[in-house]
């Protein structure tokens, strides 16, 4: 993971993740053989979410009149995600459930009910439901402090695809925006 990704900025947001230790004798994975780690559910989200951006940049050019398909096609696409991603979370998951409080596109902030190590790299498996993204990636922990619901850790990416991690920028933009409208809609509300 090269040190320009570290200028990501993250967002608050519950989602779960899944982590087990690196074994500390064995090299990271390479991009290739990182992909090929990926369980079936994750590569066909992936081919899905492949297909639809290649789609969707397509159907940018066209007029106005075409806008209500490609809103169409939109939902359709949203549908299949969340039938893949309902599929996924029913799948037994390798390692142990964290509760995951802030992504970005460098790394992630979770609660373990059990320390992490520092320094230690850990396989993560990402699932925001709301972002319609599961990801697999390796992370190094770089936090772990004790709080009242666990340990409160921290993780910086070190092994990730790049497609993961311009879905996670993306997904962390658009949460970002529907949280200030959300803030938005709440105060004025209030006033």
């Amino acid at each position: 993971m090269n040190s320009e990704s570290n200028s990501y900025f993250s967002v608050q947001h519950p989602f779960s993740a899944y982590l087990c230790a690196w074994p500390e004798n064995q090299p990271l994975p390479t991009e290739v053989e990182l992909k090929s780690m990926l369980p079936l559910g994750l590569q066909l989200i992936n081919e899905v979410n492949a297909m639809e951006a290649s789609c969707l940049l397509q159907l940018r050019n066209l007029d106005d009149e075409a806008r209500t398909v490609v809103d169409y096609l939109k939902l359709q696409s949203k549908k299949i995600d969340l039938v893949l991603q309902h599929i996924l979370e029913q799948q037994a998951h390798e390692g142990d459930k964290c509760i995951g409080q802030q992504f970005g596109g460098s790394g992630v902030s979770i609660i373990s009910s059990k320390p992490l190590t520092l320094g230690q790299q850990y396989r993560l498996t990402l699932h925001i439901k709301e972002a319609l993204i599961s990801i697999l990636c390796i992370a190094q922990c770089v936090e772990c402090q004790p709080d009242e619901h666990g340990f409160q850790c921290s993780l910086e990416f070190s092994q990730i695809l790049d497609e993961d991690v311009e879905q996670l920028v993306k997904a962390s933009l658009n949460v970002q925006q529907k949280q200030l409208q959300q803030r938005k809609k709440d105060n004025l509300a209030k006033g």
